[in-house]
């Protein structure tokens, strides 16, 4: 299959990107893992399935619009595992040389595997919830924000009765919120800052004066709450989690007074949701070749870009979160940027009239960066003191059940450790089936404070082909057919 385009994602950038595209003539494969396109923040429920309300209107217009638009294919339910072609030397399952100008992007499906070669790429795989351990994190009733969020949009299910909400992204409330309508019990909800932290300097009152649509939504669900009497705490994060075989109880200590040795308040839930923001996925990108940047308040590891979101690898274009974690407006902003570059790379259209096309759309974007830029950096994770609360018994690395004190005592004998990469071959940490995407931020937090090193010496794991699991069947095709395209 050799279309002009593959979008990885079907979020709001990958839909923006797909109708923008199509629109200017380029034949565009839209891969996606979900069996529905929307992304987590436009999640739909399975076809024929029916529960009360539904989609934001912006999130209903983008789907609209993307499936009306012709020359698309949508490959739903399917993994984009690895691209090869951009590194000579590096891609042992790529078969031959692809033609000029092409890339090849292995995936799984339904169908089984297929090699597609497009002439470009636009990544816009989203993000996942930051996973940040503590004692007790593994347990059965600890969730992460946005899972707690995917089970309440796209089935309409509770999966816990009493809900404890901890961390410290404005999402909490909203998916508290969202609880509370579907009729769970909101036992807390718990910010990690402190309210002096959270107040906007003048620069920041007057971007959100330019998206009073986000600022509107928080103040409703934060009015909500109050009205239904669930308690709101500042300057408090969880401590442990406890419960045998299942979450029973929840230990919470304020921050606010005496730090970490501050007072501490056990709550009874079957629920954790624990939000402290997002990483962005860039496990496709960096397999690629794609540079990447550390970014703290823009979720870590982001994909390097120019001013028309193209990579540092030649024919790659990266949107939405993959440039930093910055919410569904600016994701899809950045789609219709990204995808404008592509068409001016191809040849699709004169170069001034995309730069036309472009113009309003950089203005938008710069709007939406401002604001955005406020708010990453007043709920920006304080990674060090959350890496303050593992124990040598924490387990970080849930694939390979590797604990903190695992690591420690590594580095303590081999005092030469000082990437992520070779606490991983001396640990086996991020070798499982995640590869890392579950424990290199606790992993590499821990190796911070222990070698005194900086995130960008420490790096991260290196991002292998297959980037995410699959059936050893879908390798044997893509390295003895790589030409499979059905």
């Amino acid at each position: 299959m050799r279309p002009d385009v593959v979008v990885v994602g079907a979020g709001p950038a990958g839909l923006a990107a797909t109708a923008t595209l199509s629109r200017h003539g380029a034949t565009v494969v839209v891969v996606d893992e979900q069996e529905r396109p929307g992304g987590q923040i436009y999640r739909q429920p399975p076809a024929g399935f029916t529960r009360p309300g539904g989609m934001a209107k912006a999130g209903r217009a983008l789907l609209d619009a993307a499936h009306a638009a012709p020359g698309v294919s949508w490959l739903p339910d399917t993994t984009a595992w690895g691209v090869f072609g951009t590194r000579a030397g590096l891609d042992p399952y790529a078969g031959g040389e692809p033609p000029p100008g092409r890339m090849r992007v292995a995936t799984h499906g339904p169908a089984g595997g297929r090699i597609l070669e497009p002439r470009a790429l636009l990544l816009t795989a989203g993000a996942y919830d930051l996973p940040v351990p503590f004692p007790g994190w593994t347990l059965p009733g600890v969730l992460t924000a946005g899972g707690v969020q995917a089970f309440v949009k796209a089935q309409g299910l509770l999966p816990g009765r009493r809900f404890v909400l901890a961390g410290g992204h404005p999402l909490l409330l909203v998916v508290a919120d969202q609880l509370l309508r579907a009729g769970a019990d909101v036992a807390e909800v718990a910010f990690s800052q402190r309210p002096r932290d959270l107040i906007p300097g003048p620069a920041g009152l007057l971007a959100a004066l330019g998206n009073a649509g986000k600022v509107a939504e928080g103040v409703a669900a934060l009015r909500n709450l109050r009205r239904a009497g669930v308690p709101i705490r500042f300057g408090t994060v969880v401590r442990r989690a406890t419960g045998d075989p299942d979450l029973r109880s929840v230990t919470l200590v304020d921050l606010t007074n005496a730090g970490p040795n501050g007072p501490e308040r056990e709550i009874a839930c079957d629920t954790l949701a624990v939000g402290y923001g997002f990483v962005p996925s860039t496990e496709l990108a960096r397999q690629a070749g794609c540079a990447v940047r550390w970014d703290p308040p823009a979720g870590g590891w982001v994909v390097r870009h120019d001013d028309w979101l193209r990579s540092s690898v030649p024919g790659i274009a990266v949107a939405g979160e993959l440039t930093g974690v910055a919410g569904a407006e600016q994701a899809e902003v950045e789609g219709r940027l990204a995808a404008l570059g592509t068409v001016l790379d191809l040849g699709l259209l004169p170069a001034r009239e995309v730069a036309e096309h472009a113009r309003p759309v950089r203005r938008v974007l710069a709007r939406r960066r401002h604001f955005v830029s406020g708010v990453l950096d007043r709920f920006a994770p304080d990674l060090p003191a959350l890496g303050a609360l593992v124990t040598d018994d924490t387990v970080l690395c849930r694939c390979e059940e590797v604990r903190a004190g695992d690591i420690r005592r590594a580095v303590a004998e081999h005092p030469h450790l000082g990437t992520a990469n070779a606490v991983k071959l001396v640990t086996r940490a991020g070798m499982g089936l995640c590869q890392g995407r579950s424990c290199a931020p606790g992993v590499c937090q821990l190796l911070a404070t222990l070698t005194g090193r900086t995130p960008e010496e420490i790096g991260t794991f290196t991002a292998q082909a297959p980037v995410k699991p699959l059936p050893l069947s879908a390798l044997a095709a893509g390295t003895d057919d790589p030409t499979i395209c059905s």
